[in-house]
């Protein structure tokens, strides 16, 4: 008989023989095929990247790589392999790359988007929102999307051929030319005064108010500052430690800057927040309510930070995301009228004509809440969201994808799959109608896994309310030449974490003065 003393250390040996046999083979596998460093493209990559990877998809397949200095980027354009890894496995592919520019020097680690998830404050800030903007709470919100709503169509009424001021676009404020970028920005005022309401209890005072100026900068500085390949730190991290007075380190004063700008988009709309409230005479908001609200589960001495940082996650990745949705819509309530008669229709079926569609009426409008989607699906918000890391080496397929990759979903190519929405540039509701519906691109525009947008119900909710209720009261066509011809609206997009449509004509005419009437 064997005794212990042999087979104890035997067993121990054999286990760990196996075990790193096992862990080599798995970095042996390859990882996903992809562009070797001369394809790569990195000029192409900032500007319309999601088409980019588009094309590589089409021949690598729907899940490659690449790799620039090291790092490793995964790019997924499958609904399968989406649902397979960031959702069945959203454990180890949830966590944010870091980015030293904008997370480090410019100290935005701990903003609700770029929080790793191995942070201890990453499930307070989830628990947070969740708890601020889930279907009960959202319908708090109501009033104030109702009263800005109003606002809107009014001054859609007053001046339609400035669509665009209501739904506006333009060049960078003067407090963005010390940026050393131009980048176009647009905002939709009604979005924008709706969601200052909500994270804020804010009343907006106009196109130059300045809580939305902040928040315009910030979204330039934050895209500035994670410009793929722009910033030498983010590959040779060492950098960072460079003095500021150092050749070269001018990357550290102008992050040190940015820092301070960037700290206003939290502070300032918080700050003002707490004075209201101070005073006894304030709205009722995202805010106040999480400042006053049961959040035992938060260490008292974390309170404010916490809420701070997660309301100003809530205006950031609302106003932006809804701007771009609702400029869509009035692009192809233009471009396929067809799809706009339907849907007026069955407004008025339900309304009778007689009153303008409230949230009440969600479930009667089938088609519109179809609309909704498709909106959303033909040119989603967030083409290729916001990056994913993994925290642990994994293999999917044969392929092996190790710890710390980057891995993008490329949410473009996944709502424009033929596989699964046939004829994708073709705007269509009925898919989503009858008995086989093609999936809901609410699934894949909203983010994945434990990253999803906490918001996205407040989110189709406000749409919903918008849509409906512009669509009751204007028809929305394209404007004429005066040889009576058509204007055919071009269709060209910014680049950015949102993409947003360059300036196009719109012609927009009240069809129900009775309804306009009723706006009070």
């Amino acid at each position: 008989m064997v005794s212990k003393e042999v087979v104890v250390p035997c067993g121990i040996v054999l286990i760990t023989y196996v075990f790193l046999g096992l862990w080599n083979r798995r970095r042996r596998l390859p990882p996903p095929p992809g562009p070797g460093f001369r394809e790569l493209d990195l000029k192409a990559l900032k500007t319309h990247p999601w088409l980019v990877f588009w094309g590589w998809a089409q021949k690598y397949g729907p899940i490659f790589s690449y790799s620039v200095l090291g790092k490793r980027t995964v790019v997924i354009s499958s609904h399968k392999i989406s649902w397979d890894l960031l959702e069945e496995r959203s454990a180890i592919y949830s966590d944010r790359p870091f980015n030293w520019m904008g997370g480090e020097l410019a100290n935005r680690k701990h903003n609700a988007f770029q929080i790793s998830t191995t942070d201890p404050k990453f499930k307070i800030y989830r628990r947070l929102m969740h708890g601020g903007l889930n279907p009960r709470v959202s319908r708090d919100y109501l009033p104030i999307q109702t009263e800005e709503l109003h606002t809107f169509m009014k001054e859609l009424e007053s001046k339609p051929e400035n669509f665009k001021q209501s739904i506006k676009r333009y060049d960078g404020r003067p407090s963005l030319s010390n940026i050393r970028f131009t980048k176009r920005v647009s905002f939709t005022r009604n979005a924008c005064a709706i969601i200052l309401k909500v994270a804020y209890g804010y009343p907006m005072g106009g196109y130059e108010d300045e809580f939305v100026n902040i928040i315009e900068e910030g979204f330039a500085i934050t895209a500035d500052l994670a410009t793929p390949g722009k910033w030498f730190v983010e590959f040779f991290p060492w950098l960072r430690f460079l003095p500021d007075w150092f050749p070269g380190a001018g990357f550290k004063r102008y992050a040190r800057e940015m820092k301070e700008k960037l700290a206003l988009v939290d502070e300032k709309p918080y700050e003002w927040t707490k004075k209201q409230m101070a005073t006894g005479d304030y709205i009722d908001s995202f805010t106040s309510k999480q400042l006053l609200g049961d959040t035992s589960y938060i260490d008292p001495s974390q309170k404010e930070y916490v809420v701070k940082w997660c309301a100003a996650a809530l205006y950031a990745g609302g106003a932006d995301t809804t701007v771009s949705a609702l400029t869509t819509f009035f692009l192809v309530m233009e471009l396929w009228p067809d799809a706009q008669k339907k849907a007026q229709q069955e407004i008025d079926r339900v309304t009778g004509g007689n009153r303008l569609p409230t949230l009440d009426d969600y479930d009667s409008l089938p088609y519109v809440r179809a609309l909704v989607k498709e909106v959303i699906r033909w040119a989603p918000v967030a083409p290729i969201g916001l990056p994913h890391a993994t925290t642990q080496d994994d293999v999917y397929n044969g392929y092996f994808i190790p710890k710390g990759s980057k891995v993008i979903a490329n949410i473009w190519a996944i709502t424009h799959d033929e596989e699964i929405y046939p004829n994708p540039s073709v705007f269509e509701p009925e898919r989503y109608l009858g008995e086989n519906p093609q999936p809901d691109a609410f699934k894949y525009v909203f983010g994945f896994g434990r990253r999803s947008c906490p918001g996205a119900h407040l989110a189709e909710q406000s749409l919903f309310l918008n849509m409906t209720n512009i669509l009751a009261v204007f028809n929305i066509s394209k404007p004429k030449n005066p040889d009576g011809t058509e204007v055919e609206p071009p269709v060209v997009w910014s680049t950015g974490i949102t993409t947003h449509l360059e300036s196009f004509p719109c012609d927009i005419k009240v069809r129900s003065q009775h309804l306009l009437a009723s706006i009070h």
